[in-house]
């Protein structure tokens, strides 16, 4: 079994298995730093009353822009974010020994503790732990899942149920500011998927050598991103890296290959990357919404015309995620094997 990165807490340097080639690995001093004017935030408030119109338009600008977004007033409770985060933490704090009866590198497996990203097929490991979860429906996974921490299935239950009614409200206004029926997205999902993440990422001795995870885009649909107050998350903009430091009570939401297929090109995928530093644990948690497998994927009729004919060809969310684990992280070009090819 691979060493995971938490056995490596107390060493002075990183193994030769974590460290990237010379050209591939972060250059710091190249990163712009957010600040609330570069990055959109925007208030989910009155999502449902008279600002309702505007709110679109600000989430379909930023989707068209820059394949991501910040949101506050999301309606998921401040208590609910802390004991997932809480749990979290207890969870990776567990011994070994209790942590790893989760264990398994089979990416096919929907309850799992891992790490890096999928060991059997790349050739350098990234500096994270994660334990990874399918939870809808919730009544078909949750008894998979660890007990323990023992409040561990009622707190991240109560969590799924919570950021899966966002992100049904999320998909319906992009489905809205992209000109489509309110429940057009929603009803070519298939039964809907819903899986999440939680993504340890200890303290690095160099990390300049190394990522916790190396620039990709999600394959899903959106994700909806919580952090702690530790940075690492950033975003490439405008062909350029910027950080996109943590604002306590709001979640970042980026765009995955999916809904850049369903908006033929109008959205894009965005790239990000998350990295560690020398001093600090992080903890992120992402809830990636998805299709069921089988849903056919393919862009919106409503968004096909002359001018813009179709951009990719239908495929199952499946055949992309098989496509996805087995490929790893590189992931610039994912979405061209499903390209028309043009006359």
């Amino acid at each position: 079994m691979a060493t995971a990165a938490t056995k490596l807490l107390l060493i002075d340097r990183v193994p030769n298995n974590y460290i990237r080639p010379e050209a591939d690995r972060p250059n710091l001093t190249e990163v712009g730093a957010s600040d609330a004017s570069t990055i959109p935030l925007i208030d989910l408030q009155g999502l449902f009353g008279p600002n309702r119109d505007d709110i679109i338009r600000q989430i379909g600008e930023a989707c068209q822009q820059d394949g991501f977004f910040q949101i506050k007033n999301h309606g998921i409770p401040e208590e609910v974010v802390q004991a997932i985060m809480n749990i979290a933490g207890e969870f990776f704090r567990l011994p070994e020994s209790e942590r790893l009866k989760n264990y398994s590198d089979d990416p096919s497996k929907s309850t799992r503790l891992s790490t890096s990203f999928n060991i059997k097929t790349e050739k350098v490991s990234n500096w994270r732990d994660f334990l990874r979860l399918h939870c809808y429906p919730l009544e078909e996974y949750m008894h998979e899942w660890p007990t323990n921490p023992p409040s561990f299935r009622k707190e991240v239950g109560e969590y799924c149920t919570r950021v899966r009614e966002l992100a049904l409200k999320l998909l319906e206004a992009i489905s809205e500011s992209l000109g489509l029926e309110r429940d057009y997205i929603s009803e070519n999902l298939g039964k809907h998927g819903q899986q999440m993440a939680m993504n340890y990422y200890p303290p690095c001795p160099q990390p300049e050598l190394t990522y916790g995870l190396p620039r990709h885009t999600d394959p899903n649909l959106i994700t909806i991103l919580l952090q702690d107050d530790v940075p690492g998350f950033q975003v490439l903009r405008n062909g350029k890296w910027v950080a996109v430091n943590p604002i306590p009570n709001t979640f970042i939401v980026n765009i995955g290959d999916q809904m850049q297929v369903i908006s033929n090109d109008k959205y894009k995928s965005v790239l990000h990357r998350a990295l560690v530093n020398c001093d600090r644990e992080r903890i992120s948690i992402p809830t990636f919404y998805c299709p069921s497998p089988e849903a056919l994927i393919r862009p919106a009729q409503g968004l096909i015309d002359h001018e813009h004919p179709a951009v990719y060809r239908s495929f199952t969310y499946e055949e992309c995620c098989n496509k996805f684990w087995k490929g790893g992280h590189r992931t610039d070009c994912r979405l061209d094997m499903f390209r028309m090819h043009s006359a």
